[in-house]
C-alpha cells in the first residue's frame, strides 16, 4: 500500500518549499514557494499526533542544524535526518532523535559512486539506520543520481542493479525527482511505474506531486510498493491541491 509520507524542508533555520535544484552555492536563483512562520518543532509535533511515520527533515545547506535537532527531540524516532549526513555525525543525529540517517553525497568522488563508503558507513551505524537518497534527474542515458543541491550530475544511473547494489546496504531508498521538485505539475510517472517494478526495498518517492490523486497514480502505477511525500502542493504549506487531514485519512483506509 503507498502511504504518504511527510517533510520538513529546512533552508536557513525555516521551513520551506523550494523549486527544486533551484538552490546554488553562490545563493543565486532560489525559488521559494513557501516559507513558514512554524517552527520545525511544530510541524514534527504534528506528524507525531497524527501518527505519520516514515517522513525526512532535509537540511538545505548550513544554519539548520538547531531546527533540525529540536524537530527530532519533539518526535523522537519519528523522522529521518538528512543533509550534510556523513561518518562523522551520523551518530550523533541518530542520538538526537532521528530514525535514520539520509545519506548522498558522501557517497559520491566526484561523479563516481563510491559503494564502499556506503558499506562502510552501514558498519558503523547499521544497515537498518540508513537511507540512501538517489534522487535524480533525466539525462539522455535515463535517470542519473544529482548530489550538491542537485546541481553535480553523477555517472551513477538508476538501473534494476545499481538499486539492488546499494539497497544491500541501506533500510529505505529516498529519492526526488529534482526536474518536477516543488513544481506542483504532476508526478514523473515513468519514474515511479520503474521504481515500482523494481521494488527491491522500501521507496520514498518525492517530486511534482500536485493532489489527493497523486496518492492513488503511485499506488496503481508501483503497485503500492513506492510511498511518496507531497510538499509544495499541501495546504499545509500553502498549497492548494492537497489537504493535509485528507494526506493523514489516507493512511488510516
Amino acid at each position: 500500500m503507498t502511504r504518504f509520507r511527510p517533510c520538513i524542508d529546512l533552508h536557513e533555520g525555516k521551513v520551506k518549499q523550494i523549486v527544486g535544484g533551484s538552490l546554488r552555492d553562490d545563493g543565486t536563483g532560489l525559488r521559494t514557494n513557501f516559507e513558514s512562520d512554524r517552527s520545525a518543532t511544530e510541524f514534527a509535533a504534528l506528524y507525531q499526533a497524527d501518527g505519520l511515520t516514515g517522513g525526512h527533515i532535509i537540511q538545505l545547506g548550513p544554519g539548520n542544524e538547531s531546527s533540525a535537532r529540536a524537530a527530532l527531540s519533539a518526535y523522537p524516532g519519528g523522522l529521518q535526518i538528512g543533509g550534510g549526513i556523513a561518518p562523522s555525525n551520523a551518530e550523533g543525529w541518530l542520538e538526537a532523535g532521528a530514525s535514520h540517517v539520509i545519506v548522498t553525497s558522501h557517497l559520491f568522488d566526484g561523479p563516481l559512486f563510491r559503494i564502499d563508503r556506503l558499506e562502510a558507513l552501514a558498519a558503523q551505524i547499521g544497515k537498518d539506520r540508513l537511507v540512501a537518497d538517489l534522487s535524480c534527474r533525466r539525462t539522455p542515458d535515463g535517470w542519473a543520481v544529482a548530489t550538491n543541491r542537485w546541481q553535480t550530475i553523477t555517472d551513477y544511473l538508476l538501473t534494476p542493479e545499481h538499486l539492488d547494489e546499494v539497497s544491500r546496504f541501506c533500510d529505505q531508498l529516498l529519492i526526488h525527482a529534482a526536474d518536477v521538485e516543488g513544481q506542483c505539475q504532476g508526478i514523473d510517472e515513468s519514474l515511479v511505474r520503474f521504481l515500482g517494478d523494481w521494488g527491491g526495498s522500501p521507496i520514498t518517492y518525492a517530486g511534482g506531486a500536485r493532489s489527493l490523486e497523486d496518492l492513488r497514480l503511485v499506488e496503481e502505477l508501483s503497485g503500492g510498493r513506492v510511498d511518496l511525500t507531497i510538499g509544495s502542493a499541501l495546504d499545509l504549506f500553502g498549497g492548494s491541491g492537497a489537504r493535509y487531514t485528507d494526506c493523514v485519512a489516507w493512511n488510516r483506509r
